[in-house]
């Protein structure tokens, strides 16, 4: 599956009513935010009651919170009218021109 299939599948799923573009924006920030750290809350309890080892099961539960990033990623992507594959061509062409400039382990949104 391609990532804009993905993103069309999973709008599928998506149900704002009437709500007003920016709320959506908000909403699905808040649910990247949510659901990033729920990924973080699964790595934290491996690292806490597992010594550091990840499971099969953790690995699965990971991926479905993942899962669940992505889909808010999507929606957001979506809304604010780009496909996602757009973002994620947009992401490595960024990423490139870091690494040809030298500067991936520098700090800063614009280096």
């Amino acid at each position: 599956m391609d990532l804009n299939e993905y993103q069309k599948l999973a709008t599928r799923t998506a149900s704002f009513g009437d709500k007003k573009e920016i709320d959506q924006i908000v909403y699905l920030a808040l649910g990247v935010a949510g659901e990033g750290g729920e990924v973080a809350e699964k790595i934290k309890k491996v690292l806490r009651n597992d010594d550091g080892v990840i499971s099969d099961e953790k690995k699965l539960e990971i991926k479905k919170e993942l899962g669940d990033v992505l889909w808010y990623l999507s929606q957001m992507a979506r809304v604010l009218g780009f496909t996602f594959e757009d973002v994620a061509q947009t992401n490595i062409n960024k990423l490139a021109d870091r690494a040809a400039r030298g500067v991936i382990k520098s700090e800063g949104d614009n280096r």
